[in-house]
């Protein structure tokens, strides 16, 4: 075996005697908000991203084989060498619309999104200032560029002013932060930011995959909920969660901005371009968003009531409204065994221990959707107590 195989694995059983070892149950069914896993049948969903409960809508299964048959499989392109339908131009525009941004660009995901917009917007004379909560795509896009990095604390104004202040005299300061901060549920103070980022002359950057077609009266994002739109220059986000569940990702804003980033940001260059069944479905998504507000409407009813009703079995739970809901369990191993527990009663939640979440910080993070019943969701806080009475927390 050779040297660095031996420092890998050593590696691996270190990250499995602290607990923090990430073991990936396969399901055997379409995701939804019940589930087949290889172990068990039938168990309620309660951590899939799939907000408005759209993973295995029927309509969209249309429209993506609908897309397949009038536009293939693929393009084996980058955009820009051949790669380019006028699906793909469809959708920029639909998201375009529906997040009120002048231009839109797709990504393959958010990931690759965020991983190509700093770099190619920020130079040495530069400054970016990030929240110290933010997405690890947020972070990594950061590192890539050659700006100067600044951090502030989470959703704190004072200490983003001092920032913005240390970064001085830079050419372009853009402001980094996510929408809603997607461990804790936690919604981004965008107005506040919005105030101190025209104060300062500095840019707007909101990464709004937890919010986007469910955070806002219609659905827009966080910068509905918070009341800016208009205000923030950047959003990137996903295809991937709420908007339907596949995979895909984009950046929307001043047209400007993405006009740049289609000359120079590398994944965008760089990767093939976004697969025609899922384009199709995404338009298909947002024309259903644009006509009803129902999905959004009811994922928030169940949060509400999952909140409340969680709250009474004397959990401690992080205070918020989004439907994202973090049990608090503090230790790695505790929230691992607690998972399992709540999966034999017929609950699949997943553990969150570190690097995801910070040390000591270890919890079960729920996710409410649409797709819910009351029922489902009165099962779910009865197993919840039952696996607290069981551990003696």
């Amino acid at each position: 075996m050779k040297t660095a195989i031996k420092y890998i694995k050593q590696e691996i059983e270190n990250i499995k005697e602290t607990g923090t070892y990430k073991e990936e149950r396969i399901i055997t069914t379409p995701q939804s908000s019940r589930i087949d896993t290889q172990d068990e049948k039938q168990v309620l969903n309660m951590c899939a991203n799939n907000y408005l409960g759209l993973s295995n809508n029927p309509d969209l299964i249309a429209a993506a084989k609908e897309g397949l048959d009038k536009w293939g499989f693929g393009l084996s392109s980058v955009r820009f060498i051949c790669g380019t339908q006028e699906a793909h131009k469809t959708l920029e525009r639909a998201v375009s619309d529906f997040l009120g941004m002048e231009d839109t660009i797709l990504y393959s995901s958010c990931f690759d999104a965020n991983g190509g917009l700093f770099e190619t917007l920020l130079g040495e004379d530069d400054a970016v200032i990030s929240d110290e909560l933010n997405h690890a795509s947020i972070i990594d896009g950061v590192r890539l560029s050659k700006a100067k990095r600044l951090r502030y604390k989470n959703n704190d104004m004072a200490d983003l002013r001092a920032k913005l202040n240390e970064a001085g005299n830079a050419k372009i300061k853009l402001i980094a932060t996510d929408g809603v901060f997607s461990m804790d549920g936690y919604i981004a103070n965008l107005s506040g930011i919005c105030d101190l980022a025209e104060e300062y002359d500095a840019l707007v950057m909101v990464d709004d995959s937890h919010a986007v077609g469910f955070m806002g009266e219609k659905g827009r994002g966080s910068h509905e909920y918070c009341g800016v739109m208009g205000r923030v220059d950047i959003i990137t986000g996903t295809l991937g969660k709420a908007l339907g569940g596949a995979s895909g990702g984009y950046t929307s804003g001043k047209k400007e901005i993405i006009q740049l980033l289609r000359q120079r940001s590398r994944p965008y260059l760089f990767s093939n371009t976004l697969a025609p069944s899922i384009v199709a479905a995404a338009i298909k998504t947002l024309d259903m968003l644009n006509g009803s507000t129902v999905y959004r409407d009811k994922v928030h009813e169940n949060a509400h009531y999952f909140r409340e009703q969680i709250a009474k079995i004397g959990l401690d739970v992080q205070p918020g409204t989004h439907p994202i809901v973090p049990v608090m369990l503090y230790d790695a191993k505790k929230a691992t065994e607690f998972a399992r527990r709540m999966l034999e009663k017929g609950v699949y939640v997943i553990a969150f221990s570190y690097p995801v979440v910070p040390q000591g910080k270890a919890r079960i993070r729920i996710q409410v959707s649409a797709g819910h019943s009351k029922e489902d969701l009165d099962f779910a806080v009865t197993c919840f107590k039952q696996v607290k009475e069981e551990m003696e927390l």
